[in-house]
């Protein structure tokens, strides 16, 4: 039966780089027997010029239709002035809940050939292999109330909900328990415990949960030790599971590990396994429409939605080792280059991951 993948290129750098995956996806399709349709839509700023709204309608029932959805990235300056609900970046938080993709995957894996790349020594990253399991549909993005007020005194105050149920935290504990019994079987919850009653009830949960998973050694760190950790010695965690706000921090931490927030993918599943992919760095605006980014990502994003949603590892497979026969070729975009390397643009980089395939 033919799968249906929904291509959002959003704003900013996403159409180009999305570009260049949708070419991986179509020679797979063309080559190598992936039975897929790829449909486009609109979603953030683009959908915002052009239907009056971030997340519309129209892209709400393709998302709906889609076995699988692959997103380049959203937002922009052009649509911050606007009024939050129509702000570019309220799209993405708006089709994460409506699809309900509450498990967000965030590998950060070092490639041999860019232990050069990372800022960190190489004895220190060399080998590094980290899933991060971000809660991400709830805690703070999510929770009510929220806002900005004027005071009695004529002062403005800011104001945001940190909120998690304990249902919400059960389930996001699996998906990190199971995760951990497929890799190192190693599960670090993080938090903040100490400060927090959320956090508090966050490593309760947890910590009964682990009960169930007898075989997984659990451990539990406040979040500034996990981030201090993350760059001291970050080759002794194989799974973090966390809260929204916290996943999102440290995820971007971890990706610098890896020499460029560039080349790390990501997934976020529902209850079901139908999962919303994109790269976890932002729409790029700087750089948009030169021909700079890096598309590595997101092709690796394509990577993760044939593993997960498609259940076509072998295909995902092709698409991670023709990765890396890029990288032996010398091949960097000007966030992984080093010294007296050459960078290579977005299109020949996707070019050249076609050819490997």
């Amino acid at each position: 039966m033919t799968a249906k993948i929904l291509i959002l290129p959003g704003d900013g750098i996403g159409p180009e780089i999305i570009a260049e995956a949708a070419k991986v996806l179509e020679c797979l399709r063309q080559e190598h027997g992936l039975d897929v349709t790829l449909d486009y839509g609109l979603l953030g700023g683009g959908a915002v010029d052009a239907l009056g709204e971030p997340y519309p309608d129209q892209t709400r029932r393709q998302a709906h239709e889609a076995d699988a959805i692959l997103l380049g990235a959203v937002g922009g300056p052009k649509w911050e002035a606007l009024d939050r609900p129509l702000r570019a970046e309220h799209g993405l938080l708006l089709i994460r809940a409506d699809l309900g993709v509450f498990a967000n995957l965030r590998p950060a894996i070092l490639y041999p050939q860019l232990t050069a790349a990372s800022t960190l020594k190489p004895e220190v990253v060399a080998g590094l292999d980290i899933l991060i399991v971000r809660e991400l549909t709830g805690d703070i993005y999510f929770g009510q109330p929220r806002g900005i007020r004027t005071l009695d005194s004529g002062e403005r105050e800011g104001f945001n909900t940190m909120i998690y149920r304990e249902s919400e935290i059960k389930r996001i504990a699996r998906v990190g328990f199971e995760a951990a019994r497929k890799r190192q079987r190693k599960l670090c919850s993080v938090d903040k415990a100490n400060a927090l009653e959320v956090s508090e009830l966050w490593r309760d949960v947890v910590t009964r949960v682990a009960k169930d998973y007898p075989d997984v050694a659990l451990s539990h760190l406040y979040v500034d030790n996990a981030a201090m950790q993350l760059v001291r010695a970050p080759k002794q965690f194989d799974v973090i599971v966390t809260g929204s706000l916290f996943g999102d921090i440290l995820s971007d931490c971890a990706a610098m590990l890896t020499g460029s927030i560039g080349m790390l993918p990501s997934a976020s599943l529902d209850a079901n396994g139908k999962g919303l992919y994109e790269p976890i760095h932002g729409s790029a605006p700087d750089i948009a429409g030169k021909g700079m980014a890096n598309p590595l990502a997101t092709i690796l994003s394509a990577a993760m939605l044939l593993r997960y949603s498609l259940k076509a590892p072998e295909q995902a497979e092709r698409i991670e080792r023709a990765v890396g026969r890029v990288l032996d070729q010398g091949l960097r975009t000007l966030d992984i280059m080093a010294n007296g390397m050459t960078p290579v643009g977005t299109q020949a980089m996707g070019d050249a991951v076609v050819a490997a395939l």
